[in-house]
């Protein structure tokens, strides 16, 4: 790989095109080298942009929503952070319930059962700050979901914050399973949701491990982005955190995340990745 030499633009797509090599590879590295490493998050996420091009030309998708990372207490504690964190979810790697996927597309195969929404409206920046209550608003749906968290660090809990970012948010895959429309009749905060492995009850959380209300995550989500010059658009797809502990799955593991009457959403880790089709084609 070539790097050019030069400023801050020069920096930035050097550090993108370092993590998408990796990516391509399936390899991993300590982190991005010094010279080229963003050095906090809005420089994190000006990679994290690259990187999404790079990733969306080979793979010939689209962007079809967002990961909010870190609204866990855990996973805070875990990265020694103590706010969120967002990345694309990309549709080459958006898989409809129930997916099989192949084991060996991922160096780690960390499993979050999460909550998420699909927007019904676009929330733009001229009316930010949103509160939680307007975000709800502005959602059509519920969705169960499993992200599988992946890095191209061989010691991600040894990194910075934006590197973790510039890597999308370690995004790997997503999993989704069928929307609720009625979600509103449920209190999110204390809904349970297991996580099953090979038939057996492995972890169990509820929606007040992200940031308290699944609905907390999504509004962070939606004036961070307003700050960052971006917004949440209709049809956006949002991923809003892990409401379990975490659980490293093995080759071969057969994964339901059990939202009761929101649904589930199951995972095999035996076959060969299809991707899927999922939220904005803009």
């Amino acid at each position: 790989m070539r790097l050019n030499q030069g400023g801050t633009m020069d920096k930035i797509s050097n550090a993108a095109d370092f993590i998408a090599q990796l990516r391509f590879a399936l390899k991993q590295e300590p982190d991005i080298p010094k010279d080229i490493r963003p050095e906090d998050p809005l420089s994190g996420y000006a990679v994290q942009e690259e990187l999404v091009k790079r990733l969306l030309s080979e793979n010939a998708g689209h962007i079809a929503g967002y990961k909010v990372a870190c609204t866990n207490i855990l996973a805070q504690k875990l990265l020694g952070v103590d706010t969120p964190f967002y990345g694309r979810l990309l549709s080459h790697v958006v898989y409809r319930s129930p997916a099989n996927l192949n084991p060996d597309d991922f160096s780690m195969r960390c499993i979050e059962a999460e909550f998420a929404f699909e927007m019904a409206e676009d929330l733009p920046r001229e009316n930010a700050p949103y509160d939680a209550d307007r975000v709800a608003a502005a959602v059509s749906a519920l969705v169960p979901a499993i992200e599988i968290v992946d890095t191209r660090y061989k010691e991600w809990t040894k990194v910075s914050v934006p590197s973790l970012i510039a890597d999308n948010g370690c995004n790997g895959a997503w999993v989704m399973g069928d929307s609720c429309k009625d979600w509103h009749q449920f209190d999110l905060k204390t809904h349970q949701v297991d996580l099953i492995v090979n038939g057996e009850p492995k972890l169990r959380g509820s929606g007040s491990e992200v940031l308290g209300h699944p609905l907390n995550s999504l509004t962070w989500l939606a004036n961070a982005l307003c700050e960052h010059g971006k917004f949440l658009k209709a049809g956006d797809l949002i991923s809003t955190g892990v409401c379990t502990d975490l659980y490293l799955a093995e080759p071969g593991d057969e994964l339901v995340a059990d939202f009761g009457k929101l649904g589930t959403v199951s995972l095999t880790f035996s076959g060969t990745s299809q991707p899927g089709k999922a939220g904005n084609e803009d």
